[in-house]
């Protein structure tokens, strides 16, 4: 019964998304040609980029208008944009201000594709060749024009910020009203109920499977680092995977802090034993002066593989997804009969994927977790105090 639940959400799930990019594609669709108008082409690559990157707004879905573009409809969750320059001071407003980059709000305007080419802005570069970005919030001069050369610093809650505040405030509540739990000892003296049931394996496994065979003795100094980096990683891997959602783990920023997170803590847990073998490896002395420079690589190799891997399969995934969907445009485009024939299977991938990334979710956290584990258990490993493991 559960299993028929899942497959009819997913189906709605990937209907609401074909919904999305058919009327994306049919705003772009061609048009007899006029003076005034000249024919537009379904550009996939800019649509997935468009949905896999940060943005100033949740957008769900969009409403065309064929005869005028600018009064088509947008349906999306506005986020605050706080901007401050010297000259303005700080500006608080909503993000729905800017009416998708038609307007101009404080002296900011959000720059969008649709401006950039209305006024040939897609490659012109200013005299400090600096390049205009869709996506942007630049200050804009008299004219209403964006200022490429205007210092000005975006403090605005973006989605994937907002998505990140969202998934610290579920964890906390999840993992707050567990440990409120046991303490009332609910839990200890009888069966684990509801999320303190779903959760217990979970935090069992992270212990025994990851940080006691790495770490040893000392496992229970960095399990709640390994714990917080497990929940936090996973949260966000599945809240990516709603439709409309910002995928954070696909954020080389985000995956860059946790890297560096986890840098620090390496590099404090060493001890004289580690550096003893970077600076004066163990190996005969004509080999020690090609080894010495591999090793002092090696210490920022580690966390550049746990930034790289985590951001590139999160952000590889959604893309992947997107593709898929797509094609069903791209040979709709071809010839309509092809995008109805093709668009059966070009779903079910699409489905699998989906799938296959929910899977990919839990083995990416395990994954970042147990590098974490082991990077910190080679930095201690050696010393007279180190537990035996």
């Amino acid at each position: 019964m559960s299993s028929k639940s899942i497959k009819s959400l997913l189906v709605a799930v990937f209907s609401l998304a074909s919904m999305v990019f058919a009327n994306t594609a049919n705003s772009q669709a061609p048009e007899p040609k006029t003076k005034e108008h000249k024919e537009e082409k379904f550009d996939a690559g800019e649509i997935i980029i468009d949905h896999v990157m940060d943005a100033h707004e949740f957008h769900l879905l969009t409403i065309p208008n064929k005869e005028n573009h600018k009064e088509s409809k947008h349906i999306s969750i506005p986020l605050p944009v706080i901007m401050y320059s010297k000259d303005k001071g700080f500006s608080f407003f909503m993000s729905s201000a800017f009416h998708h980059g038609e307007k101009v709000q404080s002296g900011y305007r959000l720059l969008t594709k649709e401006f950039m080419k209305e006024h040939g802005l897609d490659t012109v570069k200013n005299g400090n060749d600096k390049v205009y970005a869709t996506g942007k919030i630049y200050a804009v001069d008299s004219a209403g024009m964006p200022d490429a050369n205007a210092k000005i610093y975006d403090l605005s809650l973006t989605k994937n910020a907002t998505q990140m505040i969202l998934s610290l405030a579920l964890l906390l509540f999840l993992m707050l009203n567990i440990a409120k739990k046991y303490k009332s000892g609910l839990g200890v003296n009888n069966a684990p109920k509801g999320w303190q049931n779903a959760l217990e394996p979970v935090i069992t496994f992270v212990r025994d499977d990851v940080a006691k065979p790495n770490l040893g003795k000392k496992y229970t100094k960095y399990l709640p680092f390994l714990l917080t980096v497990f929940f936090f990683i996973l949260i966000n891997n599945l809240f990516g995977l709603i439709p409309g959602a910002a995928n954070v783990t696909g954020n080389i920023a985000f995956t860059f802090i946790l890297g560096m997170i986890s840098f620090i803590i390496i590099l404090f847990s060493t001890n004289k034993h580690y550096w003893s073998h970077i600076f004066w490896p163990p190996v005969p002395h004509g080999v020690k002066p090609i080894l010495i420079p591999v090793e002092i690589l090696g210490i920022f190799t580690k966390p550049f593989a746990l930034i790289i891997r985590l951001f590139a399969n999160m952000l590889a995934g959604h893309i992947i997804i997107l593709s898929f969907i797509c094609l069903i445009f791209i040979m709709a485009a071809m010839k309509q009969a092809l995008g109805w024939g093709t668009s059966p299977l070009f779903t079910a991938l699409a489905v699998f994927i989906y799938l296959l990334e929910v899977l990919v979710a839990f083995i990416q956290a395990y994954i970042f977790t147990t590098l974490s584990a082991v990077f910190i258990g080679q930095a201690f490993e050696g010393g007279h105090d180190d537990g035996h493991h």
